[in-house]
């Protein structure tokens, strides 16, 4: 009976800061943007030309760079010297923004469904923008952490 008020205590603080984390990952620091200040761009010929969107949603966090996320429809064709990122991975995002599934947009860059395109190299510090485009205009888009290796020219 003596441990039986202190383990409920412990269960009790360990349930508060397991769920006070659940909301800081999911809803605390995301915030919805307004397309219109989204700068959307893709890279082409090594220049950052607008890209034209519709339809779009588009998250981001103060909390880390790697946290932006957009799901848009193309308003017309890309540019043809639109640059090709290869090494797209999309990172998830949280459940309630429902437009953006991680695991499928990856699947298919995969099996070439949808192609990686570079929508702005260190849009903050070792960080990119990438937007992967279907066929049918429909897009989305993350930020990844990019490659620095001496072949790129980029030294810590």
């Amino acid at each position: 009976m003596n441990g039986k008020w202190p383990v409920l205590a412990l269960l009790a603080a360990a349930a508060l800061v397991g769920g006070g984390i659940w909301y800081a990952q999911e809803y605390a620091y995301y915030d919805e943007i307004d397309p219109a200040a989204a700068d959307l761009t893709i890279m082409a010929g090594g220049q950052a030309q607008p890209l034209p969107v519709r339809d779009a949603r588009i998250i981001d966090a103060s909390s880390a760079p790697h946290r932006w996320r957009g799901c848009f429809r193309l308003d017309g064709p890309l540019p043809p010297a639109a640059e090709r990122f290869p090494a797209a991975a999309p990172a998830y995002g949280p459940n309630w923004f429902d437009c953006f599934e991680a695991d499928r947009i990856g699947h298919d860059l995969e099996t070439g469904a949808a192609t990686a395109y570079l929508s702005r190299p260190e849009i903050r510090p070792d960080v990119d923008r990438v937007i992967a485009v279907y066929p049918d205009g429909r897009a989305y888009g993350w930020h990844q952490y990019n490659d620095k290796t001496p072949e790129r020219g980029v030294m810590d």
